[in-house]
């Protein structure tokens, strides 16, 4: 069964899952949690276990991350106010996801600047 699914986004706790879960559900999306009770259960493992799973049906995932994309919370500067992207200017902005390849930074990444990605046109900066 499980197999039918596609992993759309991960959670740290399950109430921020749920309420995207629900919006999904809402707009005719089928969707499952997946790890949700053992986090529950103990919070602290949710890294550990890389947290809440939500999945969607294979149907349905590019409806879902349509709808994902539209309702998401996207970064903020430290003042609070929207990134915006130096290529598009969109306010779309989302933590990259880089491999390290500098062994430093593997065993410390917090000593490395946080980079970011546009979700409209990609550009990492």
């Amino acid at each position: 069964m499980i197999d039918n699914y596609t992993i759309l986004t991960t959670f740290p706790y399950s109430s921020e899952a749920q309420i995207t879960k629900s919006k999904l559900e809402a707009e005719g999306i089928r969707v499952m949690l997946l790890d949700e009770k053992t986090i529950d259960s103990d919070p602290l493992i949710s890294q550990a276990i890389g947290g809440v799973k939500l999945l969607v049906y294979n149907d349905d995932a590019e409806a879902a991350l349509k709808i994902y994309n539209r309702i998401r919370l996207y970064e903020k500067d430290n003042a609070g106010d929207a990134i915006v992207c130096p290529n598009c200017q969109s306010t779309k902005i989302l933590i990259a996801e880089l491999t390290r390849k500098n062994i430093f930074y593997m065993l410390f990444p917090f000593f490395e600047k946080t980079k970011f990605r546009c979700n409209v046109c990609n550009t990492i900066f």
